[in-house]
């Protein structure tokens, strides 16, 4: 898979608040939230504190090998799009680890390139089911 081809990254901004988050809660990781109470929001939980099931896709990782995971059902809406995950001002989730530093992670969004899709496609991303590499 070409090195430029993935489906999440982190902005600046949203690196320097994970090591942030990192050095005060230890590991992380992100799930992509489908709706509900939190919206469509990117959550970030201690690592081992969400359990990723079967039905969880790992769309890859961010910053320093930081695993992040969509719901199946979701992702079958967004496999067609890049994601960036920015931070802003103000509180989000309860759920999150950032929302007591009055800021919130949040999803941009692009359709990938023909390329990019292709390259993804050849390999699939695995689920929770599955062995990470």
């Amino acid at each position: 898979m070409p090195q430029d081809a993935n489906r999440v990254e982190l902005t600046e901004a949203a690196q320097e608040l994970v090591r942030t988050l990192v050095g005060r809660h230890g590991a992380v990781m992100f799930h992509q939230s489908g709706g509900c109470c939190d919206g469509s929001s990117p959550m970030c939980y201690p690592r081992g504190e969400f359990r990723v099931g079967a039905a969880d896709v790992l769309l890859g990782y961010v910053g320093d090998r930081i695993p992040f995971w969509m719901s199946a059902d979701q992702f079958e809406y967004w496999r067609h799009t890049h994601l960036t995950i920015d931070v802003v001002a103000g509180r989000g989730s309860g759920f999150s680890l950032e929302a007591p530093e009055g800021l919130r992670f949040l999803t941009r969004s692009r359709l990938l390139t023909d390329a990019e899709l292709e390259a993804l496609e050849a390999h699939p991303p695995p689920t929770g089911a599955d062995p990470l590499p």
